[in-house]
């Protein structure tokens, strides 16, 4: 099976294993962020997908400041 090529309508969406290693972080953490509901997923049927758009967007939310 070839993969997918994004499209404006299509976005290639990640998995949990995938965005963990993306962010350096564990499978775990991920699954532990949307159980919080505190990251953007997909619900593709019983399978949880990540937009890479909608997650670095996320993360620009997450960013703090340094203090003055």
């Amino acid at each position: 099976m070839r993969p997918v090529a994004a499209t404006p309508e299509l976005p290639v969406l990640v998995d949990a294993l995938t965005l963990a290693g993306s962010l350096n972080i564990t499978e775990r953490h991920v699954r532990r962020l949307v159980a919080e509901r505190r990251i953007p997923f997909v619900k593709v049927g019983k399978f949880v997908r990540f937009d890479p758009v909608a997650v670095t967007e996320w993360l620009g939310g997450c960013t703090v400041g340094p203090r003055r």
